[in-house]
């Protein structure tokens, strides 16, 4: 099949030459509109040295599977073949006439920004990845507003005290922003509605300032929607922490939703001068009552609010980069005999929760799939799913052949050992076997989950009984030499399994070659 990349109105650009080459190696063909990504710093000679052809417009509109950042134009969307493929942030959620179109065209859309929140999707998860991005670039478009340090310095003229951050929402946009004020030498500190944040936040070097009547995260991975009396805390903290902040930086983006409000016209108001806002839900309506997309306003006590939409578009290579390889993780999910062929699996959670519409070879309109049945996830599970231990790897982590049954035999045969040997070491044996009962309830303490990569480094513990049978195989008695051999073998087994486990999971995770 082929894989059309555009030309966007923005500076992104859908698959840079690195992804290119991915995709290739997956089977498909690949057309690149010419200068899709010269505004990243993508010439098309390096498209074409990474296997695509470079074509105009109208070739790459005709494609079998086309990928964009976003929704296409009515006049691109009357290019789309029927039967075709759309890959796209569409925001399906807000835009029912859209899926409607898509419908009627009889064309397969696929939803980038509906990837579920679970951990098998993170790979996949281009809200995420661009969110990483925009929240750096939050802080840096707030530097230059700002026109002030941020870091706090002692001069010979005076002490210049450090700048004071305050970020709300703990997404991944807002600890980006968290992580790169602390690295610029801020004062951070930050708020979010799910207690559990607190500890993410902390590890980021900023201070977490609770809401007093917090909530609690949903099942779809989002704060659940406050009550009137938290909304009412939450609007006083806010308010005093902004008062106090030299930056605030907003963050409460939804998908599909309208951005809440979180700061009022009053609450900037009682900012300090020379404060500045960027407001990183703008698309959405904004998190500040004076926010106004894609535009700087500054109020009249010199507030300075950032309405920037494309925060991620300023750093197009590597925001392009990221949304890119996002569509190669999820072809290769796609794309299972790597033969350059489309599957969807809708058994699969991942395929259902991003198919809007799939076209039909029979009718002459697309099936509606929106909206997706609900995908349940948890900030914390109890218990993990099988398959999370190995969301990173294709192939599941072994089991330790040594994490069981021969650990019982050894100690077995070392407490015989034990009971055969001279009296005269009584006290040396007794030290023996606090170590072995210590050690028993030490190692059962730990959780499941950890016992292969924990018993396959520990086992090198049964060297020591390998070292003590070999100086008691050569004993007169026979029962101490029996068992000082039998105590060799399976300590032996038990080293080179474990070994041969510990060396199985450094391949697994040593990086692929894609």
């Amino acid at each position: 099949m082929l894989i059309g990349i555009p030309r966007e109105p923005a500076a992104l650009v859908s698959a840079t030459p690195d992804t290119v080459g991915k995709l290739i190696k997956l089977g498909y063909d690949v057309a690149v509109e010419s200068g899709a990504g010269e505004a990243a710093s993508f010439p098309d000679t390096h498209y074409r040295d990474a296997g695509a052809r470079i074509v105009g417009g109208e070739e790459v509109w005709a494609a079998d599977i086309i990928t964009t950042l976003d929704a296409p134009s009515p006049v691109q969307r009357q290019a789309l073949a029927p039967g075709a493929t759309l890959i796209s942030r569409l925001a399906p959620g807000r835009n029912e006439d859209l899926v409607a179109e898509f419908a009627a065209r009889n064309v397969t859309a696929v939803a980038m920004d509906a990837v579920p929140r679970i951990s098998r999707a993170q790979s996949m998860d281009v809200l995420s990845s661009q969110a990483n991005i925009a929240g750096y670039r939050a802080v840096i478009e707030a530097a230059a507003a700002f026109g002030r340090l941020f870091t706090g310095q002692v001069t010979a003229a005076g002490k210049v005290p450090p700048a004071v951050v305050y970020v709300i929402g703990a997404g991944v946009a807002g600890l980006a922003a968290i992580g790169t004020a602390n690295s610029m030498g801020a004062i951070v500190k930050a708020t979010d509605l799910r207690p559990e944040t607190a500890e993410q936040v902390e590890s980021m070097g900023a201070e977490f300032v609770p809401i007093p009547a917090a909530t609690e995260q949903s099942e779809d991975g989002y704060a659940k929607e406050m009550t009137a009396d938290q909304a009412q805390a939450a609007a006083q903290l806010y308010a005093e922490q902004s008062a106090q902040a030299d930056i605030v930086i907003t963050t409460a983006n939804i998908p599909g939703r309208t951005s809440p409000i979180l700061l009022t016209a009053e609450d900037v108001a009682n900012m300090k001068p020379g404060s500045v806002i960027v407001d990183m839900a703008a698309a959405n309506g904004g998190n500040c009552e004076l926010t106004v997309p894609e535009e700087v306003v500054v109020t009249a006590n010199g507030v300075t609010i950032i309405g920037y939409t494309d925060l991620s578009g300023r750093l197009p290579a590597q925001a392009s980069q990221l949304y890119g390889q996002n569509i190669v993780n999820l072809l290769k999910l796609m794309t299972p005999g790597k033969d350059g062929t489309l599957a969807f699996d809708l058994e699969d959670e991942i395929v259902r929760g991003i198919t809007v519409t799939r076209a039909a070879a029979e009718k002459s309109a697309a099936e509606v799939l929106w909206p997706p049945p609900a995908v349940k996830v948890s900030a914390s599970p109890a218990t993990a799913p099988a398959e999370a231990s190995a969301s990173a790897v294709n192939e599941p982590a072994p089991e330790a052949p040594s994490s069981g049954a021969w650990k019982w035999i050894a100690g077995l045969l070392g407490a015989a050992l034990v009971l055969a040997s001279p009296m005269q070491v009584a006290g040396e044996y007794m030290l023996l076997l606090l170590a072995v009962v210590v050690g028993f309830y030490v190692i059962t303490a730990v959780t499941h989950k950890l016992h292969t990569p924990l018993m396959s480094e520990t086992n090198a513990i049964s060297g020591i009984v390998v070292v003590g049978a070999i100086l008691q195989v050569g004993s007169s008695n026979l029962l101490v030499a029996g068992l000082a051999f039998a105590a060799i073998v399976v300590a032996s087994i038990n080293i080179f399994g474990g070994f041969a486990v510990t060396g199985r999971m450094l391949r697994m995770f040593d990086g692929g070659k894609d």
